[in-house]
């Protein structure tokens, strides 16, 4: 009978966790219909989804084509082949409207709740902190994550009806089909979204301080800001490896070929152990807040 006892025992912390991961599950889900009714999660995705649309149509419309090296990376290669324009939306984007779009979702959904004082409603029912502070966090990945789909696939589809996709040339000069092509282009996406981690995590983390979710938005916005005009200075190069603003053109070395992975892991562990600081910070301070007042 004496693995009886231990049998019992394992199966109901399977079942604590089984509970506790269902509740997460549930909190994440309410998260994510909230924020499905509201009409700013609209307006966000509508401007995101605007920005290539409004570069396809500036191409078509303009008389004098750009020359290379011109405007973002990629823009001026758009005309000869449409499958470049999801590739200059988000590399124009990622200087502003993504942290932008990132803060704002990384601040809102606990800063908001202290605003209208729905957090002590959230507080009552069975989810632990922990469980609170991350499906925050992964509903705002969650909605940042759809704007730059949505980027990407309203890019291909006006830059394949206007000018037409074809394989594309890589910066080495080479040609690699339109599926490698689009592949990498997820890739790219997937590497900026990685980056934004890095904003909505610091979002969070100032609103985790703050009941404002306007100030965790600008105070966030603001990091970002000094960040990139900090790695613009050689004076600051001893910075560079350790700021995720730093690696905001990584993304370009995936249309190397072959593909020049250095820059990209270096891209990745400093996202990963920013987004890794920046999340347990968050925990301990919302773990010990007052949030009955």
């Amino acid at each position: 009978g004496h693995g009886g006892g231990c049998g019992g025992r394992r199966t109901s912390a399977a079942r604590r966790r089984d509970a506790r991961l269902g509740r997460a599950v549930r909190s994440l889900w309410r998260e994510l219909l909230k924020i499905l009714f509201q009409r700013r999660t609209y307006v966000g995705w509508a401007g995101l989804l605007a920005v290539p649309l409004l570069i396809v149509l500036a191409l078509d419309l303009s008389s004098s084509k750009p020359g290379a090296g011109e405007g973002p990376p990629f823009f001026a290669a758009i005309i000869n082949n449409g499958i470049f324009v999801p590739l200059a939306a988000i590399g124009a984007l990622s200087f502003f409207l993504f942290p932008l779009i990132a803060s704002m979702a990384g601040a809102y959904p606990l800063a908001g709740e202290a605003e209208l004082g729905t957090m002590k409603t959230w507080m009552s029912r069975p989810v632990g902190r922990a469980g609170v502070l991350f499906s925050k966090w992964g509903v705002a990945v969650l909605y940042v994550a759809v704007g730059m789909a949505l980027v990407g696939l309203g890019g291909l589809a006006a830059g394949w009806l206007v000018f037409g996709i074809h394989p594309l040339t890589t910066l080495s000069g080479t040609t690699i089909g339109i599926g490698a092509g689009v592949e990498r282009i997820v890739l790219a996406n997937l590497l900026i979204l990685t980056a934004l981690l890095c904003t909505i995590s610091l979002a969070l983390l100032v609103s985790t301080l703050s009941n404002s979710s306007l100030t965790a938005a600008i105070s966030a916005m603001v990091v970002f800001v000094v960040l990139n005009i900090l790695n613009g200075f050689s004076y600051f190069d001893f910075m560079k490896p350790y700021t995720f603003t730093s690696y905001n053109l990584a993304f370009t070395n995936l249309f190397r070929d072959p593909i020049y992975w250095q820059p990209i892991r270096n891209a990745l562990l400093t996202y990963g152990v920013t987004v890794a600081v920046l999340l347990v910070a968050s925990w301990l301070i919302f773990r010990r807040k007052d949030i009955l007042t």
